[in-house]
């Protein structure tokens, strides 16, 4: 079983630039494929970004954040990293972080084992 815990939300302007963490517990971190996702008031969880297990030497965007966000991992320190540029307001969200043990890599929700609490992204325009 695995502990995710985000941080590094919080409010920006239109343009600015944040990156979130995840934290993992467990020594099998480098196992699991990881995902973030997001959930905007009012709307379903959608996916964002994910990364596949070992060294991450795949990922997949969803179409609103390719060119602006980038997923890396660094599984010494047991974290996976959300990079993003060009904030829009419409990146206004909840941003969670999934996982899933000994499987490749995946943008559906149902496919995550285990999620974080989520951090706040706000962008003001």
């Amino acid at each position: 079983q695995v502990q995710l815990v985000e941080s590094g939300g919080g409010l920006v302007q239109a343009g600015d630039s944040l990156r979130l963490s995840c934290a993992a517990s467990g020594r099998t971190f480098s196992l699991y494929a990881m995902g973030w996702f997001r959930q905007a008031p009012g709307k379903e969880r959608e996916f964002v970004a994910a990364i596949s297990w070992g060294s991450g030497g795949n990922t997949v965007y969803a179409a609103s954040v390719k060119g602006r966000f980038s997923i890396s991992r660094d599984n010494a320190k047991n974290t996976v990293f959300l990079q993003m540029n060009s904030l829009k307001p419409e990146d206004t969200a909840v941003y969670y972080c999934a996982a899933r043990f000994g499987e490749g890599i995946s943008t559906k929700i149902y496919e995550y084992t285990y999620w974080g609490q989520g951090t706040q992204v706000t962008v003001s325009s």
